[in-house]
């Protein structure tokens, strides 16, 4: 048997592979950022490698994930300056949900394969 025909073989190169399983993979890796940090950068340089590779409704998404990560670690930033005077924290928690939001509706775009239609909105 080669490793070309060893099936587990096959199936971690489909994950991390440019395709629909890898953007799944990636917005399932930034919602478990919220319980272990350090996947969502994982994700982020994931959604780097794949985007040039991926046909272009997939780069629609690896484009939102990237953005999300950037503008989530800015927001993040400018909160955590707030908190000196204890918006910071509301604010903290409203980042949270917009990641949240943002990696449900692109998972939901990913699984009716749809492309996101502004991929580089700051919005929802």
């Amino acid at each position: 048997m080669t490793q070309d025909d060893d099936p587990i073989e096959k199936q971690i190169d489909d994950w991390m592979s440019p395709g629909l399983n890898n953007v799944r993979l990636v917005y399932i890796l930034y919602l478990v950022s919220f319980v272990v940090g350090i996947t969502s950068i994982v994700g982020l340089v994931f959604a780097y490698m794949n985007r040039s590779k991926a046909a272009p409704w997939l780069q629609t998404h690896y484009t939102f994930l990237i953005r999300t990560f950037w503008i989530g670690v800015l927001m993040f930033f400018a909160a955590l300056v707030l908190t000196l005077v204890a918006i910071g924290f509301v604010l903290m928690l409203a980042i949270a949900v917009w990641v949240i939001v943002r990696c449900v509706i692109g998972l939901q775009k990913a699984s009716r394969n749809e492309p996101i239609e502004n991929p580089e909105t700051w919005l929802i």
